[in-house]
């Protein structure tokens, strides 16, 4: 037995943030992650930071190593057959940037952060049941890294453990609706050993299919390749790799990449999932578990973080003032978000994918996915809203 106020099931962007910010309100709370500490902190992810997302963790005290070693970015490039255009967007719309910094680096922080304000963080700690979400205690059954269980009672949960975790499942089906949609596009992450090969972010649009550089650090850069559905990811050779990568970077006409060794590769299938609404009973989920967005627009930490700020505040006012009307609106607070943010991915999806085949439909959205690039670079109005909607979330 044992337990604290707020149970976090998760130890990624969203349950770290939540617990930070719980402990700097004296909120009692309790972090449990199924995984290893080194797994979690040398784990992979996006590394955009929008200016909302750095201004929870700056006024948060959680911002030293992303101020220390993030590195401002407000420029993105466009590649086409037609030529190259950049949009130095942070020059338009709201004038806001991105911080680069790498997620396993910020979670490296914020799990050094929980730590040092007395947090209880429980690594190798898988969770199998979750209960009581429509009573006063809800619980979860925790196991050790021998195996064996123990029960943790709470008065919330904060389901914070992803898609596939526990928390999402325990949500009954008829009491959320998900949405959702594949958007049948796949691409190859490739983690490649090398300084960024460019300024900037670039998208390269060719009718082999899409390819794309991120910076992540001085030292490694971020490649994607579309690629087909299904594809083994090791079924590629370094050679093959490099090859595609300067056809579909245009590298002969607009210079060559960098070339590294590849520390990383997988598939990563373009989906996006909403549940509606994101809490069920005494069940709070946020992240990944709430709801699912394409790597297209780089929102996914930035959302898990607007979203455990709510959350906070709505257990501090829970906690404290004996409020519990900011919990209720939770999903209501978060959904529009969260939204918006689909709504600009699905966009993105559109102006850097078509279909390569040569029948009327395919030629149709090639002329479309031109059209809009076209628009893109021409348009100030587009300019401007995009501007908005790729830095905000």
């Amino acid at each position: 037995m044992g337990g604290a106020t707020v149970l976090i099931v998760g130890a990624g962007p969203a349950g770290l943030v939540l617990g930070n910010l719980l402990l700097a309100a004296g909120v009692d709370c309790l972090i449990v992650e199924r995984s290893s500490r080194t797994h979690v902190e040398r784990r992979a992810r996006a590394g955009f930071l929008a200016e909302a997302t750095v201004r929870v963790l700056v006024d948060n005290g959680l911002g030293t190593g992303l101020l220390a070693r993030g590195t401002r970015h407000d420029t993105c490039v466009f590649r086409s057959e037609q030529g190259e255009f950049a949009l130095r967007y942070g020059a338009l719309g709201r004038e806001e940037a991105h911080t680069v910094y790498p997620q396993q680096h910020l979670v490296a922080d914020l799990v050094a952060e929980f730590l040092r304000r007395g947090g209880d963080l429980r690594f190798g700690t898988p969770v199998s049941e979750v209960g009581g979400l429509d009573g006063e205690r809800p619980w979860l059954l925790a196991h050790r890294e021998d195996g064996t269980p123990y029960r943790l009672t709470g008065r919330y949960v904060a389901g914070c453990d992803g898609r596939h975790g526990v928390c999402r499942r325990r949500v009954p089906a008829d009491a959320a609706r998900p949405h959702r949609r594949r958007h049948g596009v796949s691409w190859l992450a490739l983690l490649v050993g090398t300084p960024p090969a460019l300024p900037a972010v670039t998208y390269a649009v060719h009718d082999r299919g899409f390819a794309g550089h991120m910076a992540r650090t001085p030292s490694v850069t971020r490649y994607y390749l579309q690629c087909e559905p299904g594809t083994d990811p090791a079924s590629w050779s370094e050679a093959a790799l490099w090859e595609e990568l300067d056809l579909r970077m245009r590298a002969e006409r607009f210079g060559p990449l960098r070339r590294g060794p590849v520390l990383e590769r997988a598939v990563v299938d373009l989906e996006s999932d909403v549940l509606d609404p994101m809490q069920y009973g005494r069940l709070f989920l946020a992240g990944d578990a709430a709801g699912l967005i394409s790597p297209s627009a780089a929102k996914g930490a930035n959302l898990a973080v607007m979203a455990a700020e709510t959350l906070a505040r709505g257990f501090t006012a829970a906690v404290h003032e004996g409020d519990e009307e900011p919990l209720a609106r939770y999903s209501a607070t978060c959904l529009p978000r969260i939204w918006r943010a689909q709504e600009f991915s699905h966009w993105m999806i559109g102006l850097l994918h078509a279909p390569a085949g040569d029948d009327e439909e395919s030629r149709f959205l090639r002329a479309l996915r031109d059209s809009r690039l076209e628009n893109l670079r021409t348009s100030r109005a587009h300019q401007h809203a995009f501007a908005d909607n790729y830095v905000g979330v």
